[in-house]
């Protein structure tokens, strides 16, 4: 836990008055997924990624998502070698610990693809032969909803495979000014120091594995994830891999509150920004303008929630 808050402490530095992003961005490190950041240009998506792996002193990989980009780019690719007449493999830019994939919907649905195995096993496959990526392993995405003519949007079957959906928001205005006059002639990524390591984080994240959840926990997510499936404004509800992506971020939000058990409080925290980019809304929705985040809230209200408390 001390350790966790020393990174974000860190990451501060460099982004400032978006503590409870952090946080989620922290909890997703933990529970060992991947995030998808998506707004507007300029609110400080690509330098909170940047800061986390400073921070965590981890071997970070940025690709500038655009049309010409190619699936090998992020898998690798073999080539032929004259001298030994042998082909040899030439990692991309996947393996790495942390890949910072910006504007990913400026790509094509080809390259996007070739992120789905990187996500979910945490390797590429080139060739028939698999390659592991380091460990701690994970993909910060970005993209942005300004000027999209052209862009493809990541199909249901990859937007599963990120943990959260989270939006930083324009900065308040105190924030603001404080940004404009830490800013001046001085990159703030400059002050972040390291103060953990890959082997840290490995070890954070079997703490945070070892978390214990009792079984009116599971329960109470397999109910959760049962009412979206039958609520009437949504088409899709949330997969089993979106079940098990709730159970590990909560343990990693438990571990966060310096407890070694899950309450549902913990799940409550993450429900929302676990699920909604998950679902399919069907016509009715869109008519009534009842968005994602509103049905997942009313959920929250309908479900009954176990007795257990920290």
């Amino acid at each position: 836990m001390k350790q966790a808050a020393k990174i974000i402490k860190e990451v501060k530095k460099a982004v400032i008055g978006k503590d409870d992003i952090l946080v989620k961005v922290m909890e997703v490190i933990l529970s060992g997924g991947n995030i998808l950041i998506e707004d507007i240009p300029g609110v400080g998506k690509t330098t909170m990624a940047l800061a986390f792996s400073k921070a965590m002193q981890l071997d970070c990989k940025r690709v500038q998502f655009t049309p010409d980009v190619m699936p090998s780019d992020i898998t690798g690719f073999s080539i032929y070698n004259k001298a030994t007449g042998k082909f040899e493999y030439r990692e991309g830019a996947g393996l790495c610990n942390l890949l910072l994939a910006d504007e990913i919907n400026r790509t094509s649905s080809k390259t996007q693809s070739a992120l789905l195995e990187l996500m979910e096993e945490h390797a590429v496959t080139v060739d028939g032969v698999t390659h592991k990526c380091p460990t701690p392993h994970m993909v910060i995405a970005t993209q942005n909803h300004v000027g999209t003519a052209g862009a493809l949007p990541l199909p249901e079957s990859q937007m599963d495979r990120f943990t959260v959906r989270l939006t930083m928001g324009y900065p308040k205005v105190e924030d603001e000014i404080m940004l404009l006059r830490d800013r001046q002639g001085v990159n703030p990524l400059d002050n972040v120091e390291a103060v953990a390591t890959a082997y840290d984080i490995i070890e954070m994240k079997q703490k945070v594995e070892n978390v214990y959840r009792h079984d009116e926990i599971f329960s109470y997510i397999a109910r959760l994830m049962k009412a979206t499936r039958e609520n009437d404004f949504i088409k899709i509800g949330v997969s089993p891999r979106g079940a098990l992506a709730l159970s590990n971020m909560s343990a990693a939000c438990a571990f966060l509150h310096k407890r070694d058990y899950v309450i549902p409080e913990d799940i409550k925290q993450v429900f929302v920004d676990v699920c909604a980019h998950r679902l399919v809304m069907n016509p009715q929705a869109r008519i009534s303008n009842v968005s994602s985040s509103d049905v997942l809230e009313d959920i929250l209200l309908r479900v009954p929630e176990p007795t257990i408390r920290g």
